[in-house]
């Protein structure tokens, strides 16, 4: 390798170490042109016998072999020793270094600016889903208040048909049996005034109520006082409507008063 000159210059410009390393790259040609030469001459020597040449091909393999391990493990030397013309070289390589560098910024930098843009639709269609979704909740939730109220409004105008319903089933069933009573069971002095129209009977001290009052006053008494459902059995009573709701199971004696009776509880 050819040596730089010794005079080493203050300044050295890009140009001019160009020059110095063209130099030294044309001075280490012509070095090897002189050894191409050489090997040249040496080719054309008288060809050894077959034998005499695989082991002078052979030897040259394991020299080149040894070379090349020997180039493997050796660094790379450095082709001009001029600091200023490496000093040169190294700030064009730090330029060429930072020039990639500054690509790889502004890549990076459009990159994020990519991602940023992909980042605030992605934000912006989530708060539209969102605002979405709060939505349909709302919606739903109306819907579902608005069914809510339909069904408790149709519950209790159905409730308050049905209640109609009984109580005109109530009111014709009491009419009913009012009717069937006066038929059936008249007052019971008007009965006994019918059988004795030609004799004479004596009216008594108290005035005696029909079948029909004595069953008001005991289904009003069972409903007002459920727990104390009995009727005391007073004058106004006539002994055979009494005897009647007995025997055929309408009231029922208390256990312990035989003056005093109740309806019989069929509501349950």
């Amino acid at each position: 390798m050819a040596h730089c000159s010794s005079e080493i210059t203050n300044t050295v410009g890009p140009e001019d170490a160009k020059e110095e390393l063209l130099d030294e790259c044309h001075s280490i040609w012509k070095q090897m042109e002189e050894c191409q030469s050489k090997l040249m001459l040496l080719g054309t020597d008288t060809l050894l016998p077959s034998d005499a040449k695989l082991s002078l091909l052979m030897l040259q393999w394991k020299s080149l072999t040894v070379e090349y391990r020997q180039w493997q493990a050796k660094n790379p030397e450095i082709i001009s020793t001029n600091p200023d013309v490496l000093l040169e070289l190294g700030k064009q390589e730090l330029l060429k270094v930072k020039d990639d560098l500054e690509m790889v910024l502004s890549a990076v930098r459009s990159k994020n600016k990519s991602l940023e843009e992909d980042l605030k639709r992605e934000e912006q269609w989530y708060e539209e889903q969102k605002q979405m979704l709060d939505t349909l909740n709302k919606i739903e939730e109306e819907a579902n208040t608005q069914a809510q109220k339909h069904s408790a409004k149709r519950d209790s105008n159905e409730l308050k048909n049905k209640v109609l319903k009984l109580k005109t089933f109530k009111k014709e069933l009491l009419s009913a049996l009012g009717v069937f009573l006066d038929e059936h069971f008249p007052h019971p002095e008007k009965a006994e005034n019918t059988k004795n129209k030609n004799s004479s009977v004596q009216k008594p001290a108290v005035e005696v109520i029909t079948l029909k009052e004595i069953l008001e006053n005991l289904i009003n008494k069972l409903i007002t006082t459920p727990h104390e459902p009995y009727l005391t059995i007073n004058e106004s009573f006539w002994p055979p409507y009494i005897e009647l709701l007995l025997r055929y199971g309408i009231a029922l004696r208390h256990p312990q008063d035989p003056k005093r009776m109740r309806l019989q509880a069929f509501h349950k």
